[in-house]
């Protein structure tokens, strides 16, 4: 696998992605899991950080305390949710910290936003897209998972005004990763989700879309989140953009789409240092 925009990095035999305007700051501790360095086997090997696709959970949690290690992260600051495709984003403190992990986790939840120190937001993918976001002024964090029904709900513009309306956050100072996940070179989709991202009047569909002869079309997610967040204040300037795609590179990231469901899931972790 390789990236020209993300960082690969590799840590006792763990393999991770880092995002460079992110790291740059200092502010953060932000990673995001491949699946090689855990101890899971069969369709979850190895670094498995699902809890409910039918893995162990002693293995679960060894990938978590292994994958946090490579950042001084503390497993039970670790704050979980069961994502269901929605755009909704919860605000969480330090009371929250071990949820979904150590106990009972958040319901139809899909993105996270805190302003504390040492609450590591978590939100999981196997090709759908990882969005986080830093406000590097007034020290806010928040991750959101966008697969095309979340990105055509457009969790990313929902998460920046939460920032905004909760925290007096400003689009100009919030730094944005859209992670690795499925690309317009794997991600064939049909008329419906053509016409439900065609409801956002603003959306350049020629540069989202690419017309297949069968009628059907690939679909670019990345390119999707990005506009919407541009619409909403983000300045392009401010963006890390993967290069990744998770279902061309299975051998290392887990695919959905390629494995037809037999997979474990990958996951984004960030913490304000």
């Amino acid at each position: 696998m390789i990236s020209h925009t993300l960082n690969i990095n590799n840590k006792d035999s763990v393999m991770y992605i880092t995002f460079p305007k992110f790291e740059k700051t200092g502010l953060v501790n932000l990673l995001f899991s491949t699946r090689v360095g855990g101890v899971s086997g069969g369709m979850w090997s190895s670094m498995n950080l699902s809890f409910n696709r039918g893995d162990k959970r002693e293995n679960v949690l060894e990938n978590y305390r292994l994958l946090c290690g490579c950042k001084g992260i503390n497993i039970n600051n670790l704050v979980l949710s069961k994502q269901t495709h929605t755009n909704n984003v919860k605000t969480v403190t330090k009371a929250d910290c071990g949820t979904g992990i150590f106990k009972e986790s958040f319901c139809d939840i899909d993105g996270l936003i805190t302003n504390q120190k040492g609450v590591a937001l978590v939100t999981q993918y196997a090709d759908c897209t990882p969005l986080v976001f830093l406000d590097t002024k007034n020290k806010v964090i928040a991750t959101s998972h966008a697969g095309w029904r979340g990105t055509v709900k457009e969790i990313g513009k929902k998460t920046v005004e939460k920032m905004m309306n909760e925290f007096g956050s400003n689009p100009a100072d919030i730094i944005v990763g859209i992670g690795p996940c499925i690309k317009e070179c794997c991600y064939e989709v049909d008329d419906p989700v053509y016409n439900e991202f065609s409801k956002l009047s603003y959306l350049d569909l020629s540069k989202i879309f690419q017309k297949k002869e069968n009628g059907r079309y690939m679909l670019n997610l990345v390119e999707a989140n990005k506009q919407i967040l541009i619409n909403v204040g983000i300045p392009y300037s401010n963006f890390d953009l993967s290069d990744i795609c998770t279902c061309c590179n299975s051998d290392v990231m887990h695919s959905h789409r390629k494995t037809k469901g037999e997979r474990g899931n990958l996951a984004l972790i960030i913490e304000l240092k």
